[in-house]
């Protein structure tokens, strides 16, 4: 029975590393979504199988109530909501590893490390520090989804000491973990959880909101890792192989998103440090005008455009206006048009979320580029279409160095022939930075509900 476990859990390992691989690219997402599906399926029978297993009941309960949270929130989600879904569910992976640490320690005959009060030394150190990655995750997490959600505002706070602050706390988690393994005391154990929750927190809360995509992802990799500390503490392969999986992939794509931002991956990692060197000037009322046009101008002129570019923003998503978007590049495309999808790596709330909207809305694959692919292209694009994308196009990251967002690679639509701009009001973006490009004289506002707007376009394509 144990060697058909271990080849069932090899299988499921190999079938997470070929998700992965299927997840990198949009033409193959759905097989990797696929089988990294068959992988759990075969992953959590197997476990289910395993003679040490008894408590099928309570398990089944479990899976009841469980599968029936989750198939609610999946029927009534919007895609709108899924950053801050993704950041709530990572927050519950952190709680769990929290938990099972708990249960290993207070019956480790249970897990075979041992009996309370002298469990060995090198379950101790899996067993605390997947806790303190666990609370970190949880708490993290938990503001996260309050900065996405609104309920946490999307600025960064900051105060005098916050990184002194977070060191000691951070050597103070080490030391209580390295008493702890000595004298295995359960108040040093708790002690730990509350200073990890603690770090959580502080960490997470100076990220500004145009630095949001890359936390949810710095918190998926954190889930990872507390996921494989956890499974070095139950002596579960796949737990350890899936969890580093998780672990290390999400720390690449956060890597790659910093690079791609100009962010250090070091000072996000670290709770931004370092981001309050530049102080912001926003909230600054702005009285400058912006020149106002509405869909029948755009209609006009991008029907006797040749080189279009449409950039979606989390306007769009909502908005929901992606069917509609795509529609209009099918009638433009239609009137001889070439229509393209820029696509920056933050746009939206988490990695990936306008190609996720675009694909559902059956954008082809190969009209959709990023940043690096097609920013050279704005100057010799004849109309710009902005639909809700705000921080990822204001040219005031490569200008003013008092900005929140200064620094970050933009697509850079002002060098485009004209800009059509469309949004529901003059506020400033997720990051609270007044977007320059709206007083760009080759820049028209189209006020209103994005789906709205291009559902009149659409029309004034049509006539």
């Amino acid at each position: 029975m144990s060697n058909l476990s271990t080849a069932a859990y090899l299988v499921s390992s190999v079938l997470f590393i070929l998700s992965l691989r299927g997840l990198s690219h949009p033409s193959t997402a759905r097989r990797g979504n696929f089988l990294g599906i068959l992988g759990m399926t075969i992953a959590i029978i197997t476990t289910l199988a395993n003679p040490g297993v008894f408590s099928y009941k309570e398990i089944g309960i479990a899976f009841i109530i469980g599968g029936l949270i989750g198939t609610s929130i999946a029927v009534r989600i919007q895609m709108t909501a899924l950053p801050q879904l993704v950041a709530a569910f990572h927050s519950l992976v952190g709680l769990a590893a929290v938990f099972v640490a708990a249960s290993a320690y207070y019956n480790p005959s249970a897990f075979n490390i041992g009996t309370f009060g002298s469990i060995p030394m090198g379950s101790l150190i899996e067993m605390s520090i997947g806790t303190a990655i666990g609370a970190v995750t949880f708490t993290g997490s938990i503001i996260a989804f309050g900065k996405l959600q609104g309920f946490v505002s999307g600025n960064p706070l900051v105060f005098k000491g916050q990184h002194f602050l977070n060191l000691i706390l951070g050597l103070g988690i080490i030391a209580l973990i390295v008493k702890f393994c000595i004298d295995q005391n359960q108040e040093l154990f708790w002690l730990i959880v509350a200073a990890s929750f603690v770090i959580g927190v502080l960490l997470i809360v100076p990220i500004g909101g145009a630095d949001m995509p890359v936390i949810v992802s710095m918190l998926n990799s954190y889930s990872g890792w507390a996921a494989a500390g956890i499974g070095f503490t139950l002596s579960n392969n796949l737990l350890i192989i899936t969890g580093a999986l998780v672990g290390s992939s999400g720390a690449i794509l956060s890597y790659i998103m910093c690079k791609g931002m100009n962010r250090s991956f070091l000072n996000v990692l670290l709770g931004g440090f370092g981001g309050e060197q530049a102080a912001s000037v926003d909230g600054v009322k702005d009285d400058r005008q912006a020149k106002q046009g509405n869909a029948a101008d755009a209609a006009f002129m991008m029907k006797n455009s040749q080189k279009i570019i449409i950039v979606p923003g989390y306007g769009m998503a909502v908005a929901q206006a992606q069917h509609a978007l795509r529609e209009m590049g099918d009638l433009l495309k239609a009137a001889g048009a070439d229509v393209r999808y820029a696509i920056h790596p933050v746009a939206g709330r988490m990695p990936g979320h306008m190609n996720v909207l675009l694909a559902e809305a059956n954008v082809p694959y190969d009209e959709v580029l990023e940043l690096d692919e097609i920013n050279r292209d704005f100057s010799e694009t004849d109309v710009a279409f902005v639909i809700g994308a705000n921080d990822v196009t204001n040219p005031a990251a490569k200008t003013d160095k008092t900005s929140a967002i200064y620094g970050m690679p933009i697509l850079d639509v002002e060098n485009a022939g004209q800009v059509f701009f469309v949004k529901r009001g003059m506020a400033s973006g997720y990051a609270g930075v007044q977007n320059e490009l709206f007083f760009r004289d080759n820049t028209l506002m189209l006020f209103g509900d994005a789906k709205k707007v291009c559902e009149d376009i659409i029309k004034g394509l049509e006539n």
